[in-house]
């Protein structure tokens, strides 16, 4: 098992590593800048150019809070959730979801979780639950790599250094189920498919956190909090399809050697360990 069930396109990956060789070698053939290749590569142009567009592929969220909408509206309309809002740029989490409960969810958007942005959260004091999602949009980038990254090396030393409380992560987008990231839950199961505006999605993977912070004295060893405890994840398994052994529970272990302090992190899967850390020192960057 591994900590996603679904892995990068190998195949995809390939094909994005090619192009990107030939791309380096023949940009110089391309437009009209009346250049040749010495004075091409020499002028800067090119590397100008591919940061331009990696900017603008990074900067750009219109096509993230879209998907988003689709999702929440979808939610909304068939009874899950009793009404969401956009939370506005002044505040650190993304959007506030009013549960069947009244109960009030904050959603944080975050990108691949390989980043420095996934260390970058804060949990509103007014909400009753606190949730990451995760919208990775490239389909070239390595999800195995990237949730790992997320839950262990970043969120699970944040959680602990600065106390702050995570009930869940989800890790779902507009490419999960395509060519760049072909989804195990709805190989030979098309049934599964859950049509959201223009989107066919297979049922988002859930991460369940536990409901108290880990300690090395007073709380050494918290365990994940059930599905039915967090009334956002639980209505986001129900609305899309989720199985119960597709649900991922996530531990940590934490203690003190020396001056260090040290975090194991285990996630859960259908009853078995899906993948497990070394104990590991919090060296927050």
């Amino acid at each position: 098992m591994t900590v996603i069930p679904c892995e990068q396109n190998a195949g995809l990956r390939k094909q994005i590593e090619e192009f990107a060789e030939t791309l380096k070698t023949q940009a110089h053939l391309l437009g009209e800048h009346g250049l040749d290749e010495t004075e091409f590569y020499n002028s800067g142009l090119f590397r100008g150019a591919i940061e331009r567009i990696r900017g603008q592929f990074s900067a750009t969220m219109r096509a993230k809070r879209e998907f988003v909408t689709h999702i929440l509206n979808h939610m909304q309309d068939r009874e899950y959730i009793r009404e969401w809002e956009s939370a506005g740029e002044n505040n650190r989490h993304d959007y506030s979801v009013t549960m069947a409960s009244g109960k009030i969810a904050a959603i944080e958007l975050k990108g691949c979780l390989d980043g420095n942005n996934t260390n970058i959260f804060e949990r509103p004091p007014h909400a009753n639950e606190f949730v990451l999602w995760s919208v990775c949009t490239n389909p070239g980038a390595d999800p195995r790599h990237n949730v790992w990254s997320g839950v262990h090396t970043r969120l699970s030393a944040e959680i602990i250094a600065r106390s702050q409380r995570i009930d869940g992560l989800i890790v779902w987008d507009m490419v999960c189920g395509t060519i760049g990231r072909p989804c195990p839950k709805i190989i030979g199961n098309d049934a599964r498919l859950n049509e959201v505006g223009p989107y066919n999605l297979p049922p988002p993977c859930i991460y369940l956190f536990p409901a108290t912070i880990a300690a090395p004295r007073n709380n050494p060893s918290p365990k994940a909090q059930a599905l039915e405890s967090v009334e956002l994840l639980s209505a986001f398994n129900a609305c899309f399809q989720g199985e119960p052994d597709e649900i991922n529970f996530v531990d940590f272990d934490v203690e003190n050697r020396g001056a260090e302090t040290l975090r194991t992190t285990r996630i859960r899967r259908g009853g078995k360990v899906a993948q497990e850390s070394a104990p590991t020192a919090i060296r927050r960057t």
